[in-house]
């Protein structure tokens, strides 16, 4: 598909697990929510061009016999043609405004609603919204996942963090032909040492930063962005460290941080991540 691999993702996180190397511009395709639309329009177009995918569910929205989202039924015919059904949670909360023992009550919920429903637990889960705490990634660990996914952009690899996965997303603002030659073509920026620590975060205006990984060459060009805070000021403290700052604190909830550089062939190196700013009581 036009210089493209299209692998299924429970390939794609076994070969990051074995530490195998994927093909140059392999793209895996992720849909959340499991709207009725995914059974009725993309399933048949993707099932003609033989590209596989993965619904993330969230078992209470299913349940709920809204004629929006699909049935049990559809679900399975999708699982035994081959469909990856990974957890998006029982009710689609905010993950990281609730207590871990509920946040476990509900992950085992939603496993258990899998179980009888599909006869097999998913090993793939994606948190709703994308919030991800540390906290919120321990009980998602606990549950026997293998990995887990955000909203934020950036290009996934080996070396990245298996339970906060990056994903570009594409929709009816941010899905024209352009973008996604964008995000196919684009290399890891792998980084280490990020800061803080936790996504969940009380500092605001947040103190975020990271150092670059050797394997990537000079850093000209390097600049992060931020649809939540205008003007980041971006620091390189050495060679590697770089260091990102807002002047002035931002709205509590998400944000997302996208860092880029120029790469050879007219690519971009990427890395984004997504933070969740508390609110102060």
């Amino acid at each position: 598909m036009g210089g493209y691999t299209v692998m299924s993702l429970p390939d794609i996180i076994a070969a990051f697990r074995a530490h195998k190397p994927l093909p140059d511009r392999t793209v895996a395709i992720t849909i959340d929510d499991g709207y009725r639309s995914v059974f009725t329009q993309a399933w048949p177009r993707l099932r003609s061009a033989g590209f596989p995918f993965t619904v993330f569910v969230a078992s209470d929205q299913i349940d709920g016999a809204n004629g929006d989202f699909m049935t049990w039924d559809e679900i399975r015919t999708l699982a035994k043609a081959g469909v990856t059904i990974g957890s998006h949670g029982a009710s689609h909360r905010h993950m990281t405004e609730t207590p871990s023992s509920q946040n476990g009550a509900e992950i085992r919920a939603a496993n258990a609603r899998f179980m009888t429903e599909l006869g097999a637990l998913p090993t793939l889960f994606a948190y709703p919204y994308g919030e991800m705490s540390l906290a919120v990634r321990s009980e998602v660990m606990k549950a026997g996942y293998i990995a887990a996914f955000g909203q934020h952009s950036g290009v996934a690899y080996g070396g990245g963090d298996l339970y906060f996965v990056p994903r570009f997303a594409f929709d009816e603002t941010f899905g024209d032909l352009e973008r996604f030659r964008v995000a196919a073509n684009a290399l890891p920026l792998p980084v280490v040492d990020i800061t803080p620590a936790d996504p969940l975060t009380r500092v605001n205006p947040p103190a975020f930063g990271f150092t670059v990984d050797p394997s990537v060459g000079g850093l000209k060009g390097l600049d992060c962005y931020s649809g939540s805070a205008r003007n980041l000021k971006v620091e390189a403290l050495d060679a590697r460290r770089i260091e990102v700052r807002a002047d002035h604190p931002i709205a509590s909830g998400r944000m997302r941080i996208n860092c880029t550089m120029p790469a050879e062939g007219h690519r971009w190196r990427w890395f984004g991540t997504q933070l969740y700013i508390e609110k102060q009581h």
